[in-house]
């Protein structure tokens, strides 16, 4: 496999590869198992064989990202995130810590129907209901969901200042209270919830059988196995609503059809999650909000950097954070009155 020329990039591939093979061991992995699955500024991530490895953003802290970590691996939450492999010990490339994961198939973007909302809906459940753990997992920072939120906002601002819906998306983030990570619930949180983050976790379905993580031989991960959370690099302690933030914002913008909405949170409030109450938007109105604003952000950022305009979708969010502004403009006039 050739891999970009870029020093990280190859240096991930060296120590994927190093994971997967015992020394001295020749590689048999045939090459559609072996490439890189992402190459961002928050993360890079190269598959080898039956496990992946990924440099997290730089920067991080490290006593948060351990505790991060130690989450994943902690027997407590075994059936909610994609832990960590056995084999896996601290590393670091270019500065930025590395671990090791098994691989895990994703959810189809080609095939939109089969997405496992109610299955995620329900991870996201059990995870909110389970009291955070003891050990190096107790030493868990807040979830970083509200901060995410406000470095969109920072980084439109620094450096897409003129850009036509800049000043749409800062009127509608005028509109959120200030302090979006106020006093409130300290449970268990993702930070970062998404479709992306949920991959199929083959290794709970069959015994190991061989010292050979990579294993190449073997077949790919079964349809049936169960669905894991992965990329903990914005979990932490607060308030379960920023998990079910995004959806509700897709659901908003008239992205999310009703009809899954209502199953995800239908799913979500059957398992007992705490997020909601008998009204869900007492809870979600102001991380939906957040998210939108972010999600337009973004977009405004991106496109700029790459020179294009805004895709359909990216033009929605643009729309929805007008539609925020003006209804909380509406609003505030009304009660001045």
């Amino acid at each position: 496999m050739d891999f970009p020329d870029r020093p990280l990039l190859d240096a991930l591939a060296a120590y994927a590869y190093a994971a997967a093979h015992r020394p001295g061991t020749p590689c048999r992995c045939a090459g559609e198992l072996v490439g890189v699955l992402a190459d961002r500024d928050d993360g890079t991530v190269v598959r080898h064989g039956r496990l992946v490895a990924k440099a997290h953003a730089p920067g991080i802290d490290p006593e948060a990202h351990r505790a991060r970590i130690a989450l994943a691996g902690h027997p407590d939450v075994r059936e909610v995130f994609l832990p960590p492999l056995a084999i896996s010990t601290p590393g670091e490339l270019d500065g930025r810590p590395v671990s090791l994961w098994p691989y895990g198939s994703p959810v189809d973007p080609a095939d939109p129907d089969a997405a496992p909302w109610e299955e995620a809906a329900r991870l996201l459940a059990r995870l909110h209901r389970t009291p955070p753990p003891e050990g190096a997992a107790a030493r868990l920072p807040g979830m970083r969901a509200p901060a995410k939120a406000a470095l969109a906002v920072d980084r439109m601002r620094r450096t897409a200042p003129d850009h036509p819906a800049a000043e749409t998306v800062l009127a509608a983030w005028r509109s959120i209270p200030d302090g979006l990570a106020p006093d409130g619930p300290r449970l268990l949180c993702h930070g970062d919830f998404h479709l992306g983050q949920l991959v199929r976790d083959g290794e709970s379905m069959k015994p190991v059988k061989s010292s050979d993580p990579a294993r190449s031989e073997e077949g790919p991960t079964p349809p049936s196995a169960p669905w894991r959370l992965i990329d903990l690099d914005d979990a932490g302690l607060g308030d379960p609503a920023w998990d079910l933030a995004r959806p509700a914002a897709w659901f908003a913008a008239g992205i999310l059809p009703p009809e899954i909405w209502s199953r995800f949170l239908g799913a979500y409030q059957e398992a007992g999650g705490p997020a909601v109450g008998a009204d869900p938007w007492a809870q979600l109105d102001v991380p939906a909000r957040a998210l939108t604003v972010q999600t337009a952000a973004l977009a405004v950022a991106k496109s700029t950097a790459e020179g294009r305009p805004l895709d359909e979708v990216e033009a929605v969010m643009i729309d929805t954070c007008a539609r925020i502004a003006g209804r909380r403009t509406d609003s505030a006039a009304t009660a001045s009155t």
